[in-house]
């Protein structure tokens, strides 16, 4: 599979396209004066400790506090005879990581057995694990962003302190030596954690590091200057850290990178074959990054200088406009209809108008099967994150099925964000998740709609006129003396008024004895409408 980035720079923000096949399969979107947070390290201040929540929130300095579960706090000491168990053990069990950047405890703290303190041989309660006794009010902590704001919620941070760096994640907090799961030869698995584990006590570093995805196959002195970096990196921020001005709530004390130099950490790798940039400065920027971190995609860079929109050359703008609808046309006919709440996402397989050929068992299977190839790629494009319900079309047989499956599991392998899939159900339902650590595409360009307030219909024109007529009435029987009541509403309703529905409004005349006249706003919803009284 042949890649490209794209990478577009404006004014007002930055975008970077990912192609695969000449085909758009990734876009990631940064405003410059929204930039995200994800990755950012603060010193916070906690605000309010929630005891039956087992969480608090923390001022960063945003519009809206901070989320801080006692999950994603650190682990207090582990008892002394499970240390030396561990040790005697001799390796670590690999974290189911991939590339993620951002490291999570497993357990609940709450749950956690009695500790004993590393220090001495004193018992650690397990009530000193509960976050109401690790926390309190105005205390100011260490804390890192892992998932931005989400409509009106705020951001969610860990204390497990993590820093990425081309090849490798650097875990302060952490004892771990693990390996990312999208690595599968266990040679190369073995000389990582073997070569990971001699680098750390070379250069004394404390703490844990994970190999990501893009170290397989990296020689030791590429995996020791990374590490060289991070220890350099760590200890500027501890540094920074201690010269914070103890007067003020909140402070950043590091920054993730810009998306244009971000993507080239990230998202670059052998199968790129072109770097494409449009702005001549970033450009500059995205050079000397990629030749001090990333020296094999150097040559690859390209400066864009053509008067035509870089993506629009590419119909990069074409697809994002498609992204934001919520059917999306297959080839053979079929369709996908996308619709995302709230509490989860729902995609759903019709057939459309693809017959087939064979047999109604053969249609459904080929439309399934190509289906499951558009809703890998368009939860890629969409950035759809959370619990995603996946509506297939019913099948017969069991190996059709599986098939189905096994093609979803395929395609999703691609995906940088951790997916998990359930069984087909005997309704055709595949129940998944997918891990969301940003807003998704629509979410990040739209907002809900002002004339239905994101429900996503409006009342009919007839069902308006009859709350006009009930509202009319109500008038009537609440005030004596108006002589004419005058009906102010969209043109769509009044136009309605007066054909269809001029019977009734004759009929309701001679009823209440009075006239009923009508006027159009134009600036009115459908379902906007005044009853003035004269």
């Amino acid at each position: 599979m042949s890649e490209e980035l794209l990478i577009n720079i404006s004014p007002m923000e930055s975008r970077v396209a990912v192609l695969d096949n000449g085909i758009l399969g990734e876009i990631y979107i940064e405003r410059h004066h929204k930039l995200g947070l994800v990755g950012n390290i603060y010193l916070g201040t906690v605000v309010r400790v929630l005891p039956g929540m087992q969480a608090a929130f923390v001022d960063i300095g945003q519009s809206r506090t901070a989320f801080l579960h006692v999950n994603d706090m650190q682990r207090l000491p582990r008892p002394v005879a499970e240390n030396k168990n561990k040790a005697a053990k001799g390796t670590n069990k690999d974290i189911d990581s991939g590339d993620a950047i951002l490291a999570t405890a497993d357990e609940s703290l709450a749950m956690t057995p009695p500790v004993v303190s590393t220090q001495s041989s004193e018992i650690i309660p397990v009530s000193k694990t509960l976050i109401q006794h690790r926390l309190h009010e105005s205390q100011r902590i260490l804390v890192q962003v892992t998932k931005d704001q989400l409509g009106s919620k705020g951001a969610r941070l860990t204390t497990n302190i993590s820093l990425p760096s081309r090849y490798l994640v650097y875990l302060p907090s952490s004892e771990h030596i693990g390996i990312s799961q999208r690595i599968d030869g266990e040679e190369e698995r073995t000389r990582l954690k073997t070569e990971l584990s001699s680098l750390m006590q070379t250069v004394n570093l404390k703490g844990g590091l994970i190999a990501r995805t893009a170290a397989e196959r990296v020689p030791v002195d590429k995996l020791e200057e990374d590490i060289y970096y991070l220890l350099q990196l760590w200890r500027t921020i501890c540094a920074r850290r201690q010269e914070i001005n103890h007067h003020q709530s909140s402070e950043l004390i590091y920054q993730e990178l810009a998306l244009p130099l971000r993507s080239i950490r990230d998202l670059v790798h052998a199968d790129t074959e072109k770097v494409i940039v449009d702005n001549a400065q970033i450009y500059e920027q995205v050079r000397a990054f990629a030749k001090e971190f990333v020296p094999f995609v150097y040559d690859r860079i390209v400066h864009y200088t053509a008067e035509q929109s870089l993506f629009d050359v590419h119909r990069v703008e074409d697809d994002l406009r498609d992204a934001l609808k919520r059917r999306v046309d297959l080839k053979s006919g079929g369709y996908l209809i996308i619709d995302q709440t709230e509490a989860m996402t729902t995609i759903d397989v019709n057939t459309g108008s693809f017959v087939g050929g064979r047999s109604l068992e053969d249609t459904v299977y080929k439309t399934n099967l190509e289906a499951t190839h558009a809703i890998a790629r368009q939860l890629r494009l969409r950035n759809l994150g959370g619990i995603i319900i996946l509506d297939f079309i019913d099948m017969l047989e069991q190996q059709h099925k599986d098939d189905v499956l096994e093609s979803l599991q395929s395609q999703l392998t691609q995906d940088y964000a951790k997916t998990k899939i359930t069984q087909v159900s005997e309704l055709g339902l595949v129940e998944m998740t997918r891990k969301r650590t940003r807003e998704s595409l629509g979410q990040q360009l739209c907002e809900p709609c002002s004339t239905c307030q994101g429900r996503g219909f409006v009342k009919t024109a007839e069902t308006v006129c009859f709350e006009i007529f009930r509202e009319i009435m109500r008038c009537a029987r609440t005030y004596n003396s108006p002589k004419k009541f005058t009906v102010v509403a969209h043109a769509a309703v009044i136009d309605l008024l007066l054909t269809s529905e001029s019977d009734t409004v004759a009929d309701l005349e001679y009823l209440l004895g009075r006239v009923i006249t009508f006027d159009v706003e134009n600036l009115y919803t459908q379902e906007q409408y005044d009853i003035v009284l004269d």
